[in-house]
């Protein structure tokens, strides 16, 4: 077999995969970090890593009455992502007036998660929260195995001492989206 992807223990073509991508956490690392955008289709490729593909969701928050992730949704869309959108809720305003915004879907992917554990042999995480290490538990006690996508600089070493396979992001193929691309990424704080 001639597949980069045998070669990975545990790895296997029958293999179900769902891929569930916090898409706030790995923009601000690969801009915070690299001054780029993730390629979120090389993302997807190398995550189901010619397994079978269940579901691949893409979780976006977004500015009420701001259109400028749209392009970035309608491209995750058109590669295969399901996306699922929450828009940004004020939490508070500081003493100066400046408003707080929240949108965290942790709890939205973990239940993802729970709801497709039964058709899956595979978890692919991409976020670096360490929020994630219980559910990541729960998963692989009932023999899933979960693989996390992320930024070394910014994944919590609890989630990678907890998962099965951690893999540093820009060491995929075309990781960072090439600069003509770039007005597509998300205009998000």
């Amino acid at each position: 077999m001639n597949d980069p992807f045998s070669r990975i223990p545990g790895w296997s073509p029958q293999q179900r995969v769902g891929l569930f991508v916090d898409t706030q956490n790995l923009y601000h690392s690969a801009r915070d970090f690299y001054g780029q955008n993730v390629n979120f289709e090389s993302l997807l490729r190398y995550a189901v890593g010619n397994r079978q593909l269940v579901r691949a969701t893409a979780y976006v928050v977004e500015r009420e009455n701001d259109t400028s992730a749209w392009p970035f949704i309608y491209k995750l869309s058109t590669i295969g992502f399901r996306v699922r959108r929450m828009q940004l809720t004020l939490k508070e305003t500081t003493d100066e007036g400046r408003p707080i915004y929240e949108g965290n879907w942790d709890m939205g992917i973990a239940a993802d998660m729970v709801r497709l554990m039964h058709t899956l042999d595979v978890v692919v995480l991409g976020s670096g929260d360490g929020d994630f290490v219980e559910i990541v538990e729960v998963l692989m006690e009932r023999g899933i195995r979960v693989e996390v996508i992320a930024f070394k600089e910014t994944t919590s070493q609890r989630l990678i001492d907890a998962v099965d396979r951690f893999v540093h992001l820009p060491d995929i193929e075309n990781a960072f989206v090439p600069s003509k691309e770039r007005a597509l990424a998300p205009k998000t704080e």
